[in-house]
């Protein structure tokens, strides 16, 4: 009995022993848990101040988009954008009138598209104003008597890059008829 109750005690220190050792394992991985805990929340508290930031850019290029989109429509000058493509990038809702146009054109090849006015060099103009950096400018009618200034001009980014063109669509009204000479 003696040498059983002895073997049991060597057993009890020896689990005892082991327990010690997993005991510290666990409270240095809790350690290193709680380390790693405040590093997320630094790094979460990072991130709201990044999404903060963010917020904010976001919401001044809103307020940029509303003034610009208002400019446009309060300018009543038809608009077409177009990328280095020549494929239509954007348009003002007066240019509607000038060019057959509906939202679904976005992507669509200016080539492609029909206009009110007699403009066949319109393609060539535009070729010619990306690589010259030259804007053209000319006096069209359209099929209804209306005449328009047409301009087409580089889009230039913010940071001066061509990033492909701009053609504006100016009502000037109605031309009176040549007076013929006596």
């Amino acid at each position: 009995a003696r040498d059983e109750i002895a073997a049991l005690r060597h057993d009890m220190r020896h689990s005892n022993e082991e327990l010690q050792a997993a005991n510290e394992e666990l409270q240095s991985a809790n350690e290193e848990l709680m380390s790693s805990k405040e590093e997320v929340q630094s790094m979460n508290e990072e991130l709201q101040t990044i999404n903060a930031e963010l917020q904010a850019k976001v919401d001044a290029l809103g307020a940029a988009q509303n003034d610009l989109n208002n400019l446009l429509a309060s300018s009543d000058i038809a608009t077409l954008f177009l990328d280095t493509r020549l494929n239509v990038r954007r348009f003002t809702e007066q240019a509607t009138r000038v060019v057959n146009l509906r939202p679904g054109d976005v992507g669509r090849p200016l080539g492609d598209l029909t206009m009110r006015l007699a403009y066949p060099e319109l393609l060539q103009d535009v070729r010619d104003t990306l690589q010259s950096l030259k804007p053209r400018e000319r006096q069209l009618a359209g099929d209804d008597g209306h005449w328009f200034s047409v301009r087409v001009m580089p889009y230039r980014t913010l940071d001066n890059v061509i990033d492909g063109a701009v053609i504006t669509f100016v009502d000037i009204g109605r031309k009176p008829p040549q007076e013929t000479p006596p």
